[in-house]
């Protein structure tokens, strides 16, 4: 009788190789199908039981802070540019996550009620406070233009995303009320 082929559970050695197929599985499925995505479809996306999802990330949030923390790092460098346009490319940037990612705003939400620790507003706000200065100063945007009308226009550009329609294009419909430029909405 013929051996069949089985999978070899090679336990802590595939950690971290199944730790990263886990995140880039879940950044897949957060940006395609929500927040919500359930897990197990993760885990299985990742090749991976869903014991050992749970064994790195003990909650949907874990594993969400987890993934948009490579947004934030992305988001950190674009700010850390002394550009005076800095901030009109971190601000593209992120109306371009809220928008292909509006799992991205869910988690912000989730974590502001469920964790308190959790600053990543003020890790946001910080990163508009260091741009939006010097793009003012150039000229490139309204004087009046404050941190706190950027992160309200965050939200309404989650609204968008989150009430469109099948069909719609909801990054034009973004950029018709929130342009990326510095300039007004028409």
């Amino acid at each position: 009788m013929p051996l069949r082929a089985s999978r070899v559970n090679r336990g802590p050695a595939a950690a971290a190789e199944n730790r990263r197929a886990i995140l880039a599985a879940a950044r897949r499925l957060f940006a395609a199908r929500g927040y919500r995505v359930p897990l197990q479809a993760i885990a299985k996306e990742a090749g991976v039981g869903q014991g050992v999802l749970y064994r790195h990330f003990p909650r949907r949030l874990d594993l969400a802070l987890e993934v948009f923390e490579i947004h934030f790092a992305e988001l950190e460098e674009i700010a850390a540019d002394p550009a005076p346009d800095a901030f009109l490319r971190l601000w593209s940037r992120l109306l371009a996550l809220v928008v292909e990612e509006s799992t991205f705003v869910e988690m912000f939400v989730e974590a502001r009620q469920s964790t308190r620790d959790y600053d990543g507003v003020g890790r946001l706000r910080a990163l508009i406070e260091s741009t939006l200065p010097r793009a003012r100063q150039a000229g490139l945007l309204p004087r009046a233009l404050t941190t706190e009308d950027v992160l309200l226009g965050v939200r309404m550009a989650y609204g968008v995303a989150a009430t469109a329609v099948d069909g719609e294009d909801v990054a034009a419909l973004v950029r018709r009320v929130l342009p990326v430029d510095g300039g007004s909405p028409r």
